[in-house]
């Protein structure tokens, strides 16, 4: 069951420790390898998900797949999870770690929806567009490729969202039809 307060709390724990130790980027890179590390190894997951594995076997096991791969704060933090009986949070404490960091640093994640793929280029002009038009300097462009949008692109920084999809303008479009807007108009 999904716990984001916990997960909140302890990659706080984990922020704090690793800046107090000089180990913050140390730390973030072992969380994005285990991050990757569980979204490639679904068996991994259940297996820290498990109640029948005993909280020893699944140290070892996270031990024996990170070993000489992250660093020592990373390792001890595992361990911990382990003994307190939190193994089973560990994508969700990641999830909040790399958020928290990015938070830390000023990062803001800006995501990009789009019919088709875009350029390298096209990613740059949206970078130094909001870089110019916003107080955002540290911008992390995440792309998606979704066909139903038709055409035009989605562009969502925080909570904001801008719709600039075809998709979009065909529904509105389709509402005025269904409220009879034009007819209206006409007379």
């Amino acid at each position: 069951m999904p716990n984001p307060r916990l997960a909140g709390r302890y990659a706080k724990s984990l922020i704090d420790l690793a800046i107090e130790k000089g180990q913050l980027d140390a730390v973030y890179n072992d969380m994005l390898f285990l991050e990757s590390l569980c979204k490639q190894n679904k068996e991994l997951v259940t297996v820290l998900k498990s109640p029948v594995i005993k909280p020893e076997k699944k140290e070892k096991i996270l031990d024996a797949v990170t070993k000489d791969k992250v660093s020592v704060i990373t390792s001890t933090f595992n361990k911990l999870l382990t003994r307190k009986g939190r193994e089973t949070y560990l994508p969700e404490i990641i999830t909040a770690f790399i958020q928290q960091f990015k938070d830390h640093k000023g990062i803001y994640i800006v995501k990009l929806t789009t019919a088709m793929p875009v350029s390298e280029d096209i990613k740059n002009a949206i970078i130094s567009k909001i870089k110019a038009d916003t107080k955002m300097q540290l911008v992390e462009l995440q792309t998606e490729v979704k066909e139903d949008i038709i055409g035009g692109f989605i562009l969502e920084v925080g909570s904001e969202l801008v719709d600039a999809s075809v998709a979009f303008d065909l529904n509105n479009v389709k509402k005025q039809f269904a409220n009879n807007d034009f007819i209206y108009r006409i007379r």
